[in-house]
């Protein structure tokens, strides 16, 4: 175990050194550039100087004619001066041989075209940021509506040359290092630059013109016309085909057939020649208007660059897809083969499933209801189990990213999916708990109506007022659910009411008045009669409750409403008043 650590902390060292030690080429790498170019630009300084100092000794050798000591002496200044610009200028040249191994040129640039690169310095300025300025200076001049191409003209100060725009603007300045890098003079090279300006801006300025574009635009709808054409020529080839595949499959009852074994029928045999047909008409219409692309790529100075690149930008994946196509076709097949095995075993389960919900299959203890949440639950099972068969077989699946993949949408989907779990396993559990049906008049919690839908995430209830409740299975499972409609048919539902009566009412009198009016009321069974209970005894009046039983447990607030007005009709015809908890009765004789 310690060797096995040692070794780690020393490949980590090892990778930690090389990393730290090519950041510190990297750095030395440009210091080393930035050195070079300093000294070259002292040497041009000094170059500059000396020219000055010659041009002031020729001067005071052709004054001093006739004394040969000051001739000597001014000649052998000279040739000194000679000398040094000699041995300046090899190793300005040998500097420059250096600098051209590890500079990286930056381009100026009109409208994605590279005019020329940029590699010195000029000043405090990198030659990224005489690149980036030079570009912003010519990209105005482009733009400028007054644009005169006689007015770039070339100023020369010293040893250095400006481009100038109408004597005003600086465009760029060539200068120090320019000529050396690229073994000319200042001058020319100005001359070089001024130029390839003017023909590139010239050349933009036409090309963008509005005549220009006009007739691009022409050319454009034109072939975007051919385009439509075409299209509309391959649509009614294509349309064609389908009706003779129609004709042809009509006449063939039989279908495909393996042996005596029909593998598929005639209808379905039509259905995928159709298919076919739709599949082929779509590629030739993508290729047709692949092909377009280019050429109409080409129409415009901004996208031409494209049209080279475009073939294989497409048919590079393409190829490589079909290769893998046709690599993958043998895991293909074996994919295609377990998934039919276990399609048809899960037919034989369904047929077996809903014969038992139909009632023609009968199992002991296993009600008709629970046979489709059963299937479900097998068929869940079979098909994640033929996953787990058919992974290995998927393009990639070997790979550590489809890996790293697959654990992650694992991952999400535990973290993401825990409520919706919980509403499936709750929604299992009441399935077979069986508290109420389709149909049934419940109450769960605080919603009261029919039960519309079952599913295994929640469950639908649609109240009187017509207002349909989605109750999550999880709530439902932990709260209290009463049924109304569990009893109502076979023993009938109990609708109660309770009413106040004062004590000078004799409570034989009330029971008769109470279970008259539940008689007369509408839905209520006769048999098994309605009774009353006395349900608490006050200090003012009697509290009397009416139970009426009843088999329509989904009209109860139409029973309820009509026992309440047959209530109050019975007691009003035998004189008596109903008395509430906050409310008596004072009646004059």
């Amino acid at each position: 175990m310690l060797i096995k650590k040692l070794v780690f902390l020393l490949l980590i060292f090892s990778y930690s050194s090389n990393v730290f030690a090519q950041l510190n080429a990297d750095t030395i790498s440009k210091q080393t550039l930035a050195i070079n170019e300093v000294k070259l630009i002292k040497d041009q300084q000094q170059k500059q100087i000396d020219s000055l100092v010659k041009i002031q000794l020729e001067e005071q050798l052709k004054s001093a004619v006739g004394d040969k000591s000051k001739t000597k002496m001014l000649e052998d200044k000279l040739r000194s001066i000679a000398v040094s610009d000699s041995i300046r200028s090899i190793e300005q040249a040998e500097e420059i041989k250096k600098l051209k191994a590890h500079a990286k040129g930056y381009p100026v640039i009109l409208n994605a075209d590279t005019l020329f690169n940029i590699y010195t310095r000029t000043g405090s300025f990198s030659a990224m940021e005489r690149a980036a300025g030079i570009s912003k200076k010519i990209n105005t001049l482009y733009h400028d509506a007054f644009y005169s191409q006689d007015s770039l003209k070339i100023k020369s100060s010293t040893d250095n040359f400006d481009i100038v725009y109408k004597n005003q603007e600086i465009i760029m300045t060539v200068s120090n290092l320019d000529g050396l890098w690229f073994g000319t003079t200042n001058a020319k090279l100005a001359e070089k630059y001024l130029k390839e300006i003017k023909t590139t801006v010239q050349a933009e300025r036409e090309s963008h013109s509005l005549l220009n574009w006009a007739k691009r635009i022409g050319l454009v709808v034109l072939i975007i016309a051919l385009l439509i054409i075409m299209v509309a020529f391959i649509n009614w080839i294509f349309r064609q085909s389908r009706k003779y595949i129609i004709n042809r499959t009509q006449k063939i009852k039989a279908g495909l057939k393996l042996g005596t074994v029909k593998v598929v029928p005639a209808s379905d045999l039509e259905l995928i020649f159709l298919k076919i047909n739709s599949a082929v008409r779509l590629l030739v219409t993508l290729l047709l208007i692949y092909l377009s692309l280019p050429l109409l790529f080409s129409v415009f100075p901004e996208t031409e660059s494209w049209t080279s690149t475009l073939l294989n930008w497409i048919l590079g994946p393409l190829r490589i897809a079909l290769n893998s196509i046709f690599a993958y076709m043998p895991n293909l097949f074996t994919i295609l083969v377990i998934y039919f095995i276990f399609k048809f075993t899960l037919k034989a389960i369904r047929y077996f499933f809903y014969e038992v919900k139909r009632s023609n299959i009968q199992i002991n203890g296993f009600h008709a209801e629970w046979a489709i949440p059963t299937f479900n639950i097998l068929r869940f099972i079979l098909y994640a189990f033929m996953l787990v068969i058919i992974f290995p077989y998927l393009p990639g699946s070997g790979s550590a990213a489809f890996q790293g993949v697959s654990v992650f949408l694992g991952i999400l989907i535990s973290l993401g999916s825990s409520s919706a779990i919980t509403n499936i396993v709750a929604g299992l559990v009441i399935t077979y708990m069986r508290p109420f049906r389709i149909g049934d008049r419940v109450k769960i919690g605080e919603v009261t109506g029919d039960v519309i839908e079952k599913t295994m995430l929640v469950t639908r209830i649609r109240t009187i007022k017509n207002e349909d409740v989605t109750v999550p299975n999880s709530m439902v499972l932990s709260s209290s659910t009463v049924n109304y409609s569990s009893q109502a048919k076979k023993n009938g539902l109990i609708i109660h009411y309770e009413v106040t009566l004062g004590y000078d009412v004799p409570w034989q009198k009330a029971y008769e008045i109470l279970i008259t009016a539940a008689l007369k009321t509408e839905f209520v069974m006769d048999i098994p009669k309605p009774f009353v209970l006395q349900t608490k005894l006050n200090d003012f009046y009697v509290s009397y409750q009416i139970n009426a039983y009843t088999h329509e447990a989904g009209k109860q607030a139409l029973i309820y409403s009509s026992l309440l007005e047959h209530i109050q009709e019975e007691f009003k015809a035998a004189d008596i008043d109903l008395i509430s908890p906050n409310y008596n009765v004072i009646r004059k004789e």
